[in-house]
Parts: structure tokens; sequence; C-alpha cells
């Protein structure tokens, strides 16, 4: 046989091609469960070796049945390891030689090896000594090693020896096979779970059924305890050995629960209020179970507690959760993680600097660079490299889960980073993107918006560890782009009710198509879906042109060839799906499609996304309004929940909760106002609005209106546009003595935009001492105020207890009084001397300066969705 023709393959064509074809000297070695696994692959194997004339040698030293006949053609090697190494090892490097680069050798489980020499590292030193001598001659090798089997001395040298290294798991009667390793090829699609079906190895893309499969499946790297010895991993074992014990009747159940709260407070947390609701919900094996997917030490933060309890708490309540929840397979890295990261990387100082409220920024910028370019323990990386094998080219999220993040009281929103990583390319490309997300959430935790979150609520000296969780991002692959077919943010008390038919306590989700980033950071150029669950039909837009134009018209995908997330227009994420249930989400626009008719063409994209069939013909409003509710019950307060949700079939659906933590409402928001001002006098009315209001309804007095004037602001460069949002923020951070109590800010379009050119851009930070926030719609008629709940803006409006509120000028019942804004004193010269050039731009006008002894009143109603703000006399 020569070189050009001779036998190089696995026997099974679209295997090879998964693998980018075998090269001579592959030593290809199988991760399985059972020997009959192990045999599914050796069959087809050595049938196609016999076809194509290849010498197939096969090394029998098993006691059980043997895994390839004797036929003709067939060279069967009869192995006694009980023999000695020397002899056994000798032997089979003789026929390798005699064979050479002819020969294919199948090898029966190594793992026999082990139990017969009663050593791992015995069959260690069979491999490191065989692998490479099969490589030399230019040969083909098959061998198998049983997972759970081994310790890590046998799977870390087998991995860095052999050229392919595959896990092969069985689930549900149908084999599936994952590369971990193939030296020197690369294929898009190579490192992902691929399941075996008829003559074919198709890609698994969907996140709930590969989590189902890992999950329910023998994991070799699972164990990332057993790895660290000394008190953390004693801990463990002696509540394992509990466990066993109360299994066995020879304990009572309260000594597991004692063992589960010794465990919690160890790694889960110490706050009394979360110790408490894990207790009743979460069981000793559910603690054991997070062990066995830490890295490092220490406790897995506020975000991984919230979405663990989450599930636990959903799953007790009623047995359908189980199966309706998507399985999630997250890692969790140890608050000490990142301490050790600081001391190894000579941080830790200024990170005690920061405790200060003095010294709190000093160096903020610099030792942000350092941690971005720290290092790792190799122990650490160990565990981080085998955590990427583990997920192979499923996108994962890097998310923040500090010790305080997400609490009673704390919620940090939108302080720390999340990075998503798409996680193409080959093992060492993946780690490196994996590495630098790390290092962006530990940097983020030194950002000065971080550092002043927790100054002003007098955090600086809490221990606020950065824990992090590692989550399999939910969605399947469509095309080149991955994606959850929907996302959203959903609260059990919702703040936004725009209509009497509309109960509080019902919830309210924020919805989007793709990814939920659109829907927890506010888009400067788009918009969601807001659904009140007790009245899902029941929209905040009144006409069908503006359910149309106020549609999500783009999308957050992962683009997995360019490795990154991107935003896309819905036209070129949903155009020609054909496995992919579209119709639940979009509705067809009838206006497009008469246009197209009327003058001859065909109507490029003639839809939009209502999911108005998502909401009528499925399960998902009764699902997500039992799930909140269930979920404030046992909290006893309020929820905030962040989740994907994939159709696996029209009737099949899979919610995974992301995230899970109370929310932070300071008081009831939505009830209705005793009554409104009637009879204004045109001259005392300084603005009326119908709309969207959100916060509590209230009357009060306004003691100090800054207003940025919507015809002086648009005329400006976009340059100046940054100069007045800075001075917005000089304007409400002014000392206590020259900044009255109640400051209302009105201007044009989005607060708080990346673009100039759509309202003004300021960073919450700059105006979280405000009380009121108004929006008017005068930035374009493309733009409208989007009333963003859940968005990290809209979180911090309500945390901070601030009256949100959207004037429409032009509309019925909407109109804003520019002349008593002209004709009022203007304190900003005063205030900021200098800023003689932005006086007609900005306008600040104070309660007490106004004439005749009159007071600035406003009225707003967050039921009737209506604000009425009024000069009022003295009587």
């Amino acid at each position: 046989m020569t070189g050009a023709d001779r036998f190089l393959s696995t026997g099974l064509p679209s295997l090879d091609r998964v693998l980018g074809g075998l090269l001579p000297g592959d030593n290809i070695v199988w991760h399985v469960d059972t020997d009959e696994d192990y045999g599914a692959f050796v069959k087809p194997l050595c049938e196609s070796a016999l076809r194509h004339g290849a010498q197939l040698v096969y090394f029998h030293f098993a006691k059980g049945t043997p895994l390839v006949r004797e036929d003709e053609g067939v060279q069967v090697c009869e192995l006694k390891p009980e023999l000695g190494f020397e002899s056994f090892i000798g032997e089979i490097h003789r026929v390798i030689q005699d064979n050479a680069a002819r020969g294919v050798f199948v090898f029966d489980s190594l793992s026999e090896l082990a139990d017969d020499w009663f050593s791992d590292q015995m069959l260690t030193n069979f491999f490191l000594l065989t692998c490479p001598y099969v490589f030399d001659v230019g040969g083909l090798a098959h061998f198998a090693v049983r997972s759970k089997h081994h310790s890590l001395h046998v799977r870390g040298p087998i991995g860095e020896t052999a050229q392919i290294l595959i896990d092969v798991y069985h689930h549900r009667d149908q084999l599936y096979i994952q590369p971990i390793k193939v030296q020197q090829r690369h294929s898009g699609e190579m490192y992902a779970l691929h399941v075996w079906e008829g003559d074919e190895f198709r890609p698994v893309t969907e996140s709930g059924v590969i989590s189902e499969i890992l999950t329910f499946c023998a994991w070799e790297g699972g164990d990332y305890g057993s790895q660290v010895r000394g008190v953390y991993r004693r801990a463990f074992r002696q509540a394992e050995e509990l466990m066993r014990r109360v299994e066995r009747g020879e304990l009572p159940e309260e000594r597991a629960v004692a063992g589960a709260r010794d465990l919690l407070r160890r790694i889960v947390t110490r706050d009394a209020r979360f110790l408490d609701l894990c207790l009743r919900h979460m069981s000793l094996s559910d603690v054991l179970e997070i062990q066995k997917r830490m890295i490092g030490t220490g406790q897995i933060g506020g975000k991984a507690v919230g979405m663990l309890l989450a599930r636990a708490i959903l799953r007790r309540s009623d047995p359908r959760w189980s199966h309706l929840l998507e399985m999630h397979d997250s890692f969790f890295i140890g608050s000490d993680v990142f301490y050790t990261f600081l001391v190894e990387n000579g941080c830790w100082w200024a990170r005690q600097r920061q405790k200060s409220p003095t010294t709190f920024l000093d160096g903020e910028e610099k030792v942000q660079q350092t941690i971005l370019r720290g290092q790792f323990p190799d122990f650490i990386m160990k565990q981080f490299s085998d955590m990427i094998d583990y997920f192979g080219q499923s996108p994962i999220i890097v998310r923040s889960s500090s010790l305080l993040e997400d609490s009673f009281g704390h919620p940090f929103t939108g302080k720390y980073e999340s990075v998503f990583c798409a996680n193409q390319g080959d093992h060492n490309t993946r780690l490196q993107n994996f590495l630098d997300a790390v290092r962006t959430v530990y940097a983020s935790c030194m950002s000065e918006r971080a550092l002043a979150y927790r100054a002003k609520r007098g955090l600086l000296d809490q221990d606020e560890q950065m824990a992090l969780l590692v989550q399999r991002v939910s969605g399947a692959m469509y095309g080149k782009y991955f994606h959850p077919q929907i996302a959203g943010v959903a609260f059990s008390h919702n703040p936004y009710v725009w209509s009497r038919e509309i109960d509080p306590q019902a919830g309210v989700v924020r919805l989007v198509f793709g990814m939920g980033t659109r829907a927890v950071n506010r888009s400067d150029d788009d918009y969601t879906r807001i659904i009140a669950l007790n009245a899902p039909d029941r929209r905040p837009e009144s006409s069908f042109n503006e359910v149309r134009r106020h549609a999500q018209r783009k999308v957050d995908v992962l683009d997995l060839q360019a490795n990154r997330l991107v935003t896309e227009e819905l036209e070129t994420v949903a155009q020609g799906r054909t496995s992919f249930p579209l119709d639940l989400f979009l509705s067809r626009d009838e206006v497009m499609m008469r246009h197209a008719s009327e003058s001859g063409q065909r109507a490029a994209f003639p839809w939009f996304l209502t999911f108005e069939r998502l909401l009528t013909a499925s399960d998902f409003v009764l699902d997500m309004r039992q799930m909140l509710k269930t979920l404030q019950d046992v909290y006893e307060h309020p929820v905030d929940v962040e989740f994907t949700a994939n159709f696996l079939a029209p009737d099949r659906c899979k919610i995974n909760v992301v995230q899970c933590r109370p929310f932070q409402v300071q008081r009831e928001l939505a009830t209705p106002l005793d009554s409104m001002p009637r009879d204004i006098a045109p001259g005392d009315l300084i603005l009326e609005a119908q709309g969207a209001v959100i916060g509590p309804s209230q009357t009060l007095r306004v003691d100090r209106l800054i207003c940025v004037m919507p015809s002086a602001y648009g005329r400006l460069p976009v340059s100046e546009r940054y100069q007045v949002a800075r001075l917005i923020g000089e304007l409400t951070r002014l000392e206590e003595s020259r900044r009255p109590e109640t400051v209302m800010l009105i201007g044009p379009g989005r607060w708080g935009t990346r673009m100039p050119s759509l309202g003004v851009p300021v960073s919450f930070a700059e105006i979280s001492p405000i009380s009121i926030l108004c929006e008017l719609v005068t930035m374009g008629e493309n733009v409208v105020p989007d009333v963003s709940l859940g968005a990290h803006f809209f979180n911090e409006l309500v945390e901070m207890d601030i009256l949100y509120l959207a004037l429409f000028p032009g509309k019925e019942d909407n109109q804003l009084n520019e002349r008593f804004f002209g004709e009022a004193r203007n304190r900003l010269t005063e205030l900021l001397p200098g800023t003689e050039g932005h006086a007609e731009t900005i306008r600040v006008i104070d309660s007490e300066d106004l004439p005749g002894g009159c007071t600035i009143r406003l009225h707003a109603d967050a039921v009737e969705q209506r604000v009425c703000c009024h000069l009022e006399r003295e009587t």
C-alpha cells in the first residue's frame, strides 16, 4: 500500500470530516463510559480497514469478550499484562515495528491495564511510551480509557500526548462525541458536541440539549474539589460521608440540614436572609453539586446564588418546572481566586486604598491596567483549560458574581461587567479569550462607576470579593449566528401601569428577539416589547402605526465567524429560516404588503416583531406569571428575573433562568393619584403629559427645574452636546448647600444615550441626585422615549426612587411652556460661572426666585399615565 492510498480513516466518513481527516501517526484516545460504547466505533473501523486492505492489528489483553474477531486479515496479538510491564510493552512495540506505517492498531481499553497492574501511573507510563512509538512509525492507533475511572495523573498526560482525544457520551440510547483535542487540524465545528445519527455526525447546537446530555453523563473533570487538599476538601469529604449516612438511615435528616448550613456558609452565602432561603429550598446534595463545578475556593457570589436558588425554588414548588427549565451546567470561580490574583499581580495594596472615602479613586485606572495584564496561578490555569475543553465551541458568558451583588438592598445593577465569549477557534484561542473576559470582569470591580456606587452606599470597607459565574449561553446556532429565540427581563411587580386593566401584582416582561443584551441595556435606536402579564394584549401604543413604528428592528447575536457579539438587522437574522418558529414572534406588515402590491413590487421583508402568537398560542405568559409569583412568594419581596426561552418544538419550550434578584422597589409604584388639578391658567402651566409615567403616583413641590431647551440643543454640534451633558452633571452634583431637595430634569430625546443625536449623553452617576426625570420627544419623529423596564438605566431610576415621565409635544394633552423657561430667571451662570455660552441651551429655574410667592407643583398619576406641572400661587 503506497502512501497515497494507505488507510487513513476512522471507518466513518462523517466522523473523518468532523476531525479534518486522519494523519499518519495519529493516536486516537476515546473516553468512554463502557467498553460497548468503544466497540461501537471499533466495529466500523475494522470493517473499513479490512475492505481497504490495511494491516489491522488487535492487541487483546482484557478479560472480557474480544472487541475484534479473528477474521481473515486481522492479526490478533494475545497479551498477558500480569506477566510484567517490560515483557508486555516489549511485545507490543515489536508488533508495531513489524507493521510500521501499514498498521492500524486497536487496543483493548487501557483501563484494564490499571486494574491488572493496580496502578494508574503504570498505565500512564505505558501510553507515554507507546503513543510516540506509533507516531514515529506513522501508524494509526485507537485506545480507550473509561471515564470517571482514573486520577488526573492519567487523563492529563494522555491528553497532552495523544494527537486526537474524543469524549463519548451515551444518553437516552444515543451516542454523542465531543472532540477535545485534534492536533494540527481545525474546522468551525470540530470541538462541538455531535450526535451520531445513522451514518452522520451532526453538530448539536441547542444549549438546552447540550447541557442536558453533559449534566446527565459522567464528566471526567467534574470534581475539582478533589484536587484541593486541606481544610476545604476535608469539609466536603465529611459532608459527603454525612449524606451517605443519612441516606442509609444511620443519622436523622436534621444532621443533613446542619451539614448543608455549614457548607452554605462556606461556599454560597453568609447573608442571613439568603442563607435562610437556601436552607429551606436547597438540600445538602444540591450544595455538593456546586462543589463539583467549582474552580478554586471561596464563595460563589450573589449572582450565582440567585440563579441556583431560583431554580431550586421552582423545582420544589411544582414538578413541571423540572421539565420546563433548561438545565444549567454552569461553573463557579470562587471568590478566593480573585484575592489570589490581586496578591500575585501586585494589586492588593491598591485595593486596600480603595477602602478609604478620601482615596478610593486614587490610581484607579492604573490598577485596572495591571489587572488586564495579570497572570493566573498554574493550578487555576489547569482548571480553566479543562473547563474550556468541557464547553467545546459552545458560546459562554463570564458574569460578575461579587459577594454583595444582587443582595437585598444592593443590586449593583450594571456596575460590574459581564463578557460574552463566542468561544470559537482552537483550544488556545478559546482559552485566551476566556482569560481576557475574566480579567475584564475583575478590572470592572476597580472602575470608577463601581467604586462610586460602593462609596455612596457606605460599602467601601465591606468585603467585596469578586466571584464569577460562567454560563453556557442559551440558544442555538442559526447559520453563522448563535442566539436564543427570545430573552428578556421580568418583574413580579409591574411599575409601569398604563391602564386600569393592568394588575401591578401580575408582573411585567420586557421582551426581545435574540440576545437579552437589548433588554438589559438601553438601546438608543430601537425598542422592546412590554407585556403586562395579566393583560398581554393591552399595549402602551394606541394604534397599529405606533405598534409597527415601535417594534424591535435590530437583533443582538453572537457571530461565530467574527467570534464576537454583533448587532444585525432583523431581516438579516430572520431571512431564510426554515427550522425556526418565526410565526410565533413575527407579524406580517400588511401596510408594506399593500404598498408593494399597489406599486407592482415585491415587499423585501414584510414582517415585524410583535410576539402576538407567542402570547396567545403558547403557555409563555402563564409560565412567566407563575414563575414570578412563586419566586416573589418565597422571597417575600418583588423579584427581577433575567431569562431566555427557546422552542425545541411548537409545543415544547425551555425557559432558562439566567439571573434572579430582589427588585429594589423603594415603595408601592402603581397606585392612583387621589385627584389631578383642573382649570389651571394657561400662563401657570409649565408642562403636561399623557404617556409614559414610571414611579409612584404623587404630588410634590419642585424646588429646581433644569431644562435642556430642545430647539437650542438641536442646533449644537456634537462636541458641544457632550459639553452640555457634563454641565448637567455638575449642576445635579453641586454641594448640598447649593442644591435644593427636589430637582426635576427635563431634556430632549433620551437621557443617558450614547448617541448625542438622540438625546443628552449623561451617565446615570451624573444625574443620580435628581428626583424627577422627563424626556421630551422632540429629537425626531422616529425617536421616542423607550420605557426601558429591566435595563440598567431603568433599574437605577427605580432603585434611587426617581420619577420618570415622557412628554410628547404635538399630541393631545401634551405640552411644554417654553415661554415660561425663556422668561424665568436663569441661575446657570450664577451656579456655574463661565458658562454664559450655554445659557440659551440650559435653563435653571428655582422655585424661590419666582415672583409673587409662587411655587412649582408636580402631580403624577402612574395609573392614568398623566402628569401636570404648574405654578401654584399663594391664596
